[in-house]
């Protein structure tokens, strides 16, 4: 599906089918143009002979890196399949050199796989956001019986990712899909600020009644306000420590890389004055972040949740005032803000009221814009 979506998006498929072809896997793929309920989308077909040899690694990568392939495609696909050997070698609990490839080792998936690659490379992808992963309900069949979804390689592989099910009875993330989405998706979460140039659909076998079964891509240009648009959100309510060490603890998390720290005050239980410590952060220092908490509080718990972050593209403007040059901070929108830190330097360096130096910094600003 992800293949047939790159195609649709622009991807030379040419190029994808002489790639597959280079491989000399037993494989040949092609294109074709499908609805599923009613969405124009492309499917991609690959047609393999009758195999039961099982695959291993090192001969997987062999293959990979005598095709006549790009070099960055080359590198993406191998490290796909290390993380697929990893995981497979995690659930069988043998070295990974011993791991035998079944349904993710087969011809298809190895087409599947390296096409992959080489549409985002031929599509010149910089980065992949990917929205969280639906994997279905139900059961799979495989070579090692009946298996609840995801089935366990598809599970291992997907630890930390977010995922969801919704829809049909059957699977809808296979190992093949959740290793080229770990491996090669910068992040997961929302979309991120970018020009969409292209969108695309990739057509899955079957057609559902209720919802169409495709995988869509979109292409676009990044529009800049680098900011974490997917946070986790870590509250505790405390009513037993001192402020002072509260305001210690917010400066701490925020020297750490928390986003925002705000402390609110609660009446809590018994009628004890408290406060809501809230700090939001970035997913991946998440941890960091509420390991210091603890450490710096005396709260025995906390809340975790992930939010939804909206935010504007901003820039940067000095200005030249008669204290001294102060930053000024400029929305997308137009509405714009002094930076406290050098009004307040200045402040504090030539004597003159806070006040006065934010006044005048807008005011040349102003000037300047007119």
């Amino acid at each position: 599906m992800l293949v047939g979506a790159l195609a649709d998006a622009g991807a030379d498929q040419s190029a994808i089918t002489d790639a597959v072809a280079s491989l000399e896997v037993g494989a040949a793929v092609s294109f074709e143009k499908v609805k599923r309920c009613g969405i124009g989308a492309t499917k991609y077909h690959v047609a393999v002979a009758e195999q039961r040899a099982h695959r291993h690694l090192t001969p997987i990568i062999r293959m990979i890196e005598k095709a006549a392939i790009a070099d960055r495609a080359k590198t993406n696909a191998i490290a796909v399949f290390r993380r697929l050997g990893e995981a497979e070698a995690a659930v069988h609990q043998v070295p990974i050199e011993k791991v035998h490839f079944h349904e993710v080792g087969a011809a298809d998936s190895i087409a599947d796989i390296v096409g992959a690659c080489v549409a985002f490379d031929q599509l010149d992808v910089t980065e992949i956001v990917c929205s969280p992963l639906n994997v279905g309900s139900g059961a799979v069949k495989t070579e090692h019986g009946l298996l609840p979804v995801p089935a366990p390689a598809t599970a291992r592989l997907l630890i930390d990712a977010p995922v969801f099910s919704r829809g049909p009875a059957v699977e809808l993330t296979t190992p093949t899909g959740a290793a080229v989405a770990v491996t090669l998706a910068a992040r997961f979460g929302v979309l991120p600020p970018m020009t969409i140039s292209s969108s695309g659909y990739g057509a899955g076998g079957h057609d559902f009644p209720d919802q169409p079964n495709v995988l869509r891509v979109l292409l676009g240009v990044p529009t800049g306000a680098a900011e974490s648009l997917t946070v986790s959100v870590i509250e505790a309510n405390i009513d037993d420590l001192s402020p002072q060490i509260l305001a210690y603890a917010t400066e701490k998390l925020l020297d750490a890389g928390a986003l925002d720290v705000t402390l609110q005050p609660l009446l809590m239980k018994k009628g004890r004055p408290g406060h809501l410590l809230r700090i939001v952060a970035k997913p991946e220092n998440r941890e960091s972040l509420a390991q210091i908490a603890f450490a710096e509080t005396s709260t025995l718990g906390m809340r975790i949740y992930t939010a939804e972050r909206r935010v504007q593209t901003r820039t940067w403007s000095d200005v030249e005032t008669k204290y001294g040059t102060v930053r000024i901070k400029v929305s997308s929108e137009g509405s714009y803000a002094p930076e406290y830190e050098d009004c307040r330097k200045l402040a504090h360096d030539s004597g003159v009221a806070l006040k006065h130096v934010i006044a005048e910094a807008n005011y040349e600003y102003l000037k300047r814009s007119r």
